[in-house]
């Protein structure tokens, strides 16, 4: 399980150094892939298996499904982190989620998100403005 969430930096190749608590869980490889909030997701290569299982069965008669393929597989790509930890994200992902120095690196169960420092810390603000309201759905649905 990821959890907690850490300051990072891109350095000039692209690489970002996986914060140290992480990296025995993404050892084997890990995919980086477009997120939904225009972060990037980060799958150790065991999860993304049992996403693209899941993913696979969706019915390619319907639009959404086939949009939500591409969207996922198209721009992902799969490393190894090097002896430091370090993973290269390509300019496309770092265009995409805005990376350029500064980032936030955050654990979320199953999976890792990386975020720009500004957008993350946008995102954070308005989800501590929407607690209470988040918090109604989610007890809603039996969650909470």
């Amino acid at each position: 399980m990821f959890l907690g969430r850490f300051l990072h930096t891109v350095d000039s190749k692209g690489r970002v150094t996986i914060p140290a608590k992480f990296r025995p869980n993404l050892a084997g490889g890990v995919v980086v892939t477009r997120g939904i909030d225009r972060c990037l997701y980060i799958y150790p290569q065991a999860e993304w298996d049992r996403l693209a299982e899941r993913v696979r069965e969706l019915p390619l008669t319907k639009k959404d499904a086939r949009s939500f393929v591409r969207f996922l597989f198209s721009e992902a790509s799969d490393c190894v982190p090097d002896r430091q930890g370090r993973i290269l994200i390509p300019g496309y992902l770092r265009e995409y989620a805005n990376l350029d120095s500064e980032i936030v690196i955050a654990g979320l169960d199953n999976r890792l998100e990386m975020w720009s420092s500004s957008a993350w810390h946008d995102d954070n603000s308005d989800l501590e403005k929407d607690a209470q309201t988040l918090a109604e759905k989610l007890g809603e649905l039996g969650i909470l």
